[in-house]
Order: structure tokens, then C-alpha cells, then sequence
């Protein structure tokens, strides 16, 4: 009989507050996410499919029921904090439930065992596909299984017990939770629901067993995986996960700590591996999970490899002393590039771009992982990496300084934390490059990096004189000039805008996290003396940061979810950034651990944001725990990791010899890089002055009102970019200029003075 209420209201994922992920360390293509005890999305046959929303269960007897998952009164343990086999023991006023969830190691199915205890007590697991992340799923019964198809997958449920009835039907109209609301038990006997937003329930025969959920691209292909899970027996599928986990718990190599900061690290560890992908070798997503999930149904969510999250996850496994999974991921980096250098903004584990925007610290990082490999001596037998980091050189020198998207994928202009990266990756890329490329390369690092605080850094403004210091890093200055004068559009405030220099965030901490700066400048001192006092939050879990002042990017006051907009909330990850700068600065970075592991949820992950209200205990808020947004954020662990291993080391670990033997100390660039989009109007005494440009220019110019008037051609300086090289005339005070291009003259006049008395830094 077809169910009634096609096609059920509008799916949603569900939450993003994980309590445990997990998957084999085997021929498995299938992940598991857990969530309020329960399973929630399943992804498979990669990281970036989500199959499933979830599958809860109901605990009923005559006259009461209940769902477990509403409940939440429940328990969580692993054998190891790095062997992600989950127990899960929800508990009653008069029953418990007991369930292990084990991802078959040889299969592409999972397996559930569990064990209910209580007086006249049945059990109901529910399951709500979405196959192939489609709208319309078609669910059915046959011969004792649930089975459902949707787009290029299919599902199978099955019971080692055997089902004693089972239904389908349609969300929020047939499905088995409007069953039990509306008649207290179960009465639908439904065997089909077709095309629409589908649920499964079943009445389990027995108190105790094993459920098998299969996915393949035939239903007949579940069926089969899932009845031969059953049949192989969940003992030795149980022997084999363990053993595959811990020998590869026993290869870590974890910084040195307390007992509870190495369970943390172990944890975190796992939490890396845990979502690379099985197919794509090195594709790790950023979380195997949808922010506000529950709220929407994003395709994408953050179950997408973004390339500055996959290098942050290599060099917190490096951190663990995997190297061969940094490698990995170098390796994939490789072959996801670009023809053109550069990585999407993100993409599925495929190499499929998602998103299409350009961070250009993502074609940074790639350079800096291969930078690091090749410091610690591990680059031999990876091929291509010098292709790999050539072209993303010749796109950072090209494209760069300004990005087109900040880390927060939100606004264009020139942020610290993208224009260390810049830097760096320029001056690693050196030590892969050769000839003039190379001196090209370390003269424009110098030149970038000498002109940071021109474009970034602001003095004397209402903000810095009401907080008593004579200036400060902004979060970034607007495209157009690189201008400190504008105004930059809060893309999450429903466009919103703030002056350039009210707007304050972290980003700056990067400068002394890659070398750049010393701890002890007193330009850093004084920013990080403003985020602390401006976006710093005290709550139980310890101090946690704001990415901004003004971010919309979080629930709303009443603790509805991020719907576009909303309010910024806590970041953990922030946490991280900050303890290395207090390690770099002589304070104890050892509290900003303690927090981190703090802010976590039921079992131990670090999640993006933290909430930082009073609690709104009907959106499960509450002051410094996970709000709704993505949890686990794999940087977040990754950066636990590598601030674990930086107290160590005495170091960061992302901190390249290369860089710091560079800018240990004050360096002055022997040039200056002029171009359109960030120009200068003064130049110090003793630097060439280069003009450039992305195709071959006539050069007209003349020194101090015209006089001398020349014309000269530029040269190809590096691939893809032109210029010339003027050495400033003794006496002369002031260049003019104007170019003759391939469109004809630019029909503007520039000029550039003489500042002689401009003292470094």
C-alpha cells in the first residue's frame, strides 16, 4: 500500500553538533556521523556524499514512548580517544539502550548493535534517507529489509533478528514519529512511499541484535552488502576495526603533554584521518558535517575540500608525525591545481570545483606544506611538486597582493593574515625556484612584505586613542587603492557596512606565527593588546575570540539559526592563533590548550563556533559549548595539534627556517613594486622603483614636471608579469608617469615622490 502525504514536507540535514565521526580503516567507503546518541548523516562512497539524515530510534511499551535522540540522556565512550568504535548508552526512568555503531571494515555497510532493557519494552529504529542528496527519494519493504533508492545510490536496512512489521511513508505526514505523536504506538503498515521526502520505521523482534545499513548504486547491490554484514557476524568485523585502528594509533608520534592533552591530541589526530577520503587519497574535507543543518539543505555544507583547510589538517598530522599523510595530501593538491595555479575556493574530493571564488592564500599554503616537507627532508619521490609550486608562484605574483576573497571567504582587499601567507609562500617558493624567477620572487616577498603596515595597519584613529595605543592591524582594506580611508561591506549583515579602520580582527597574528614580525613589535603588542579587549569573551570553558567585531556569521539573538545572517559567536580555532602568539611572546600558551579542549562537545570535538549568551536550552545553547554551526572543524584539531607540538618545540610549527632567517630582523627590500591596484605615492630613499603590468607596456615618464621625458619598454620580469626598472636619478624629487598599452594610452597621469627621510618599520 502507498503511504499518504506525498512528498512530505521539505527535507532538512540534520544537526551539525556531533558528538563522535567515524569509518573503517579498510576497504570501507562509507563514514558515520553521530549526533544526540544517535546516527546522523552517513556519508558515502566519499567524504562529500551525505546518503542519509539520520536513523534514531523509539523506545515504546503501552501507554509510552519515547525518542531517545529528544531525550538526549545518554553516554558516549570509545576503547581510545583515537579508535572512533562508539558506545552509546541512552538511559531511561525505567529502560536503558545500549548501542554500538561499527563501520564495517571490509564492506561498504554499518553496523548497529544493540541491547534494550526495560519491562515490556519494544524497539523502533527510524531512518529518513536522502539519497544522493535528492529531494526525492522512493523507499519500500521487501522480504524483511527497508530498502530505498535515490538518484545513483540505494539503501538496505536489515535486522539480524528479523523486523516483527515494518512501514514507509512520508515526512511529516506518514512517516513513524507522526505514527507514534498522533496514536502513542505504531499502526502503520505502509510498503511504499514514491518520490518524495521519505522515512522507514521497523518493530525490532527482539530486545537485542544487529541492524546492518548497506549503501551501493543498485538496491539489489545494499541488499547483498548488508545481508553478508550480517552473515560474517558483527565479532569479527568488531576484531578486525579495532586491530586496523590500532595499529595505526601505534604509528602516531604525538607531542609531548599531560595524560589529558595527549587524549586531546590522540583524539584530534583521529579526527584527521578520519575524514580524508578512501577513493581521493589526501582529499580531506573540512567537516563531515552541515552547519545549522537542521535548518536547510545545502549540498555542499562544509563536507568540501577547501585547500588552506587540507594543508592546516597536513601539518597537524605532521605534527603528529604522520608524515606520509601530509605527503597524501600534497600529492592531491598536485592534481586538484588549476591550470592556471591556482585551487577553487572549494571543491568535492573529486577535484569538482563547488564554489568558484579565489582566497589567494589558498595557492599559498600548497607552497608552504612543500616547503615543510622538503625543510624535514621528506619532498623526494613526490612528482610535480616543482610544477605545482612554479605555477601557484606565477599566480601569486600575478594575482597578488590583494585577494578577491578573504580566509572568510567574505571580502576583497589586502588582509594581513592572506598577505603573510603571500609572503612566506614566495619566499619558500624560492628554494624550489631558480635563476632570475627566484631572485624575482624574494624581491617581491620583500617589497610585500615591507608595505604590510601601509596597506593594513592604521594610527591615531578614535579607536586607538580611546584604547590608549598609538595604532593597530585592521582586518583588511578594501580592493580599489588598498585603501584605509573606505568602507568594508559586512557580507553577512545583511550589507551592512563599517569604516575600514573600526573593523578589527585576528588576522595579524599570522605576521609573527610565519616570521614575518617579532612578538615584541610594538604594532603586534598593541593589536593583540585591541582583539583582546574587544574580542576577547570570558565563559566557562575559558577566554574564546571573535573573528571580527560586527560578524553576522552565527545563530541570531533568540537562537534561531545563521539564515545569511545572524551574530558572529565564539571560535575556538581563534583560541589556537592566539596561544601561538603567546608561546612567540613569552607567555604561558598552556590556558589557550585548556580551553580549546574545553569548548568541545559530548565526545571530545572541537566545533567551529561556541555559544556566548545566557543558555537558550531549546536550541541546546549554552555559554561556552558548541553552537549549531560545524562541529568537528578539522582545522580547529589540527590547530590544537600543532599549538601542542609548538610548546614543545619552542616554535610553530608551520614557521620555516627560510622565513625566519629572512625577516629575523628588520630586512629592507632593495625594491619597490608599483602597480595599479596598489600603488604608493611615496617611495624611501635607496630602493629601485619597478612599474609593472600584466601585459608588455610602453613606459612614458618624466622626473620633477616632465623634465627629461623618455620612453622605454618593459620587460618580461616573470611569467605573465612587465615592468621597468628605474634606478631615481641623483637630485630628483619626483617621477611622473603614464602607460601606453595594447588598448592605447591609459589616459591617467601618476607620480611617485621621493620620501628621503622615511626611516624601516
Amino acid at each position: 500500500m502507498e503511504a499518504f502525504g506525498h512528498p512530505g514536507i521539505s527535507p532538512t540535514w540534520t544537526s551539525s553538533a556531533k558528538d563522535l565521526v567515524s569509518t573503517a580503516l579498510g576497504r570501507n567507503r562509507l563514514w558515520i556521523t553521530l549526533g544526540f546518541g544517535v546516527l546522523n548523516e552517513i556519508y558515502w562512497p566519499s567524504t562529500g556524499r551525505p546518503q542519509i539524515r539520520d536513523l534514531g530510534f523509539i523506545v515504546a511499551k503501552p501507554g509510552s514512548w519515547t525518542e531517545v535522540k529528544r531525550a538526549a540522556h545518554y553516554r558516549l565512550e570509545t576503547p581510545d580517544p583515537a579508535i572512533p568504535l562508539a558506545r552509546v548508552v541512552h538511559q531511561g526512568e525505567d529502560y536503558s539502550l545500549e548501542l554500538e555503531y561499527l563501520p564495517s571494515p571490509n564492506r561498504d555497510s554499518l553496523l548497529i548493535a544493540y541491547r534494550l532493557e526495560g519491562q515490556g519494552y519494544r524497539l523502533y529504529p527510524l531512518l529518513a534517507p536522502h539519497l544522493s542528496a535528492e529531494q526525492e527519494n522512493t523507499a519500500w519493504s521487501e522480504r524483511g529489509a527497508l530498502m530505498a533508492v535515490g538518484g545513483t545510490a540505494a539503501l538496505c536496512l536489515m535486522d539480524s533478528e528479523g523486523f516483527s512489521r515494518s512501514s514507509v511513508g512520508f515526512v511529516g505526514a506518514s512517516d513513524g514519529w507522526q505514527d507514534f505523536s498522533q496514536h502513542g504506538q505504531m499502526t502503520y503498515t505502509f510498503d511504499r512511499a514514491t518520490s518524495g521526502n521519505v522515512a522507514m520505521m521497523a518493530e525490532l523482534s527482539g530486545a537485542q541484535g544487529t541492524l546492518a545499513l548497506a549503501l551501493a548504486e543498485t538496491p539489489e547491490g545494499a541488499r547483498t552488502l548488508a545481508a553478508s554484514s550480517l552473515a560474517e557476524g558483527y565479532s569479527l568485523a568488531r576484531e578486525t576495526f579495532l586491530d586496523h585502528w590500532k595499529q595505526w594509533a601505534a604509528e602516531l608520534d604525538l607531542p609531548a603533554g599531560t595524560p589529558s592533552q595527549r587524549e586531546m591530541a590522540a583524539r584530534s589526530a583521529a579526527v584527521l584521518k578520519i575524514h580524508e577520503d578512501k577513493t581521493y587519497p589526501g582529499a580531506v574535507v573540512a567537516s563531515l558535517s552541515v552547519p545549522w543543518g537542521d535548518s536547510r539543505f545545502d549540498l555542499g555544507g562544509y563536507h568540501l575540500v577547501w585547500a588552506r583547510d587540507a594543508v592546516e589538517a597536513g601539518l597537524g598530522l605532521l605534527a603528529a608525525g604522520q608524515v606520509g599523510e601530509a605527503r597524501h595530501m600534497l600529492a592531491y593538491l598536485v592534481a586538484t591545481q588549476q591550470a592556471d595555479g591556482h585551487w577553487t575556493q572549494n571543491f568535492y574530493p573529486d577535484g569538482r570545483p563547488y564554489w568558484t571564488g579565489i582566497q589567494i592564500d589558498e595557492v599559498g599554503f600548497p607552497i608552504l606544506l612543500a616547503a615543510k616537507l622538503k625543510e624535514i627532508g621528506q619532498l623526494d619521490g613526490l612528482h610535480g611538486v616543482r610544477t605545482m609550486v612554479e605555477a601557484a608562484t606565477r599566480f601569486l605574483v600575478c594575482k597578488g597582493p590583494l585577494s578577491p576573497q578573504d580566509r572568510w571567504e567574505e571580502n576583497s582587499g589586502a588582509n594581513p593574515f592572506t598577505l603573510a601567507v603571500e609572503v612566506a609562500a614566495l619566499v619558500a617558493a624560492a628554494e624550489i625556484l631558480e635563476g632570475d624567477q627566484k631572485a624575482y620572487a624574494l624581491a617581491l616577498a620583500d617589497c610585500w612584505n615591507e608595505l604590510i603596515e601601509s596597506w593594513t595597519y592604521v594610527t591615531d584613529t578614535p579607536l586607538a586613542r580611546a584604547h590608549r595605543i598609538p595604532g593597530y592591524y585592521v582586518r583588511l582594506s578594501p580592493s580599489g587603492a588598498a585603501s584605509l580611508r573606505g568602507r568594508v561591506e559586512i557580507k553577512n549583515r545583511s550589507g551592512e557596512s563599517i569604516e575600514t579602520s573600526n573593523l578589527i580582527g585576528p588576522e595579524f597574528l599570522y605576521l609573527t606565527r610565519l616570521g614575518l614580525r617579532r612578538a615584541d613589535d610594538p604594532r603586534i603588542a598593541a593589536s593583540v593588546q585591541l582583539i583582546d579587549q574587544l574580542l576577547r569573551v570570558e565563559t566557562p570553558s575559558g577566554a574564546l575570540y571573535y573573528r571580527y567585531n560586527e560578524d553576522g556569521y552565527g545563530e541570531h539573538e533568540d537562537g534561531r539559526p545563521f539564515d545569511g545572517s545572524g551574530v558572529g559567536r565564539l571560535w575556538p580555532l581563534l583560541v589556537g592563533e592566539r596561544g601561538h602568539h603567546a608561546l612567540l611572546a613569552g607567555e604561558d600558551p598552556l590556558p589557550y590548550l585548556e580551553t580549546m579542549a574545553k569548548a568541545t562537545g559530548p565526545g571530545g570535538l572541537i566545533p567551529e563556533q561556541v555559544w556566548d549568551r545566557e543558555p537558550i536550552p531549546q536550541h541546546n545553547l549554552f555559554p561556552g559549548k558548541p553552537s549549531g554551526s560545524a562541529m568537528p572543524l578539522v582545522w580547529a584539531h589540527a590547530e590544537y595539534l600543532k599549538l601542542l607540538c609548538a610548546v614543545g618545540a619552542g616554535r610553530p610549527l608551520e614557521q620555516l627556517a627560510c622565513v625566519t632567517a629572512r625577516y629575523g630582523s628588520e630586512r629592507a627590500a632593495a625594491s619597490w613594486h608599483w602597480r595599479e591596484e596598489v600603488p604608493f605615492e611615496q617611495i624611501p630613499a635607496g630602493r629601485q622603483l619597478v612599474i609593472e603590468d600584466r601585459q608588455p607596456f610602453q613606459l612614458h615618464l618624466g622626473w620633477d614636471s616632465w623634465e627629461q621625458p623618455q620612453d622605454l619598454s618593459s620587460e618580461e620580469l616573470f611569467p605573465g608579469i612587465h615592468g621597468v626598472r628605474l634606478a631615481w636619478p641623483q637630485g630628483a624629487q619626483q617621477l611622473l608617469f603614464t602607460r601606453l598599452r595594447s588598448g592605447g594610452w591609459e589616459g591617467t597621469d601618476h607620480s611617485v615622490s621621493l620620501d628621503p627621510g622615511a626611516v624601516l618599520g
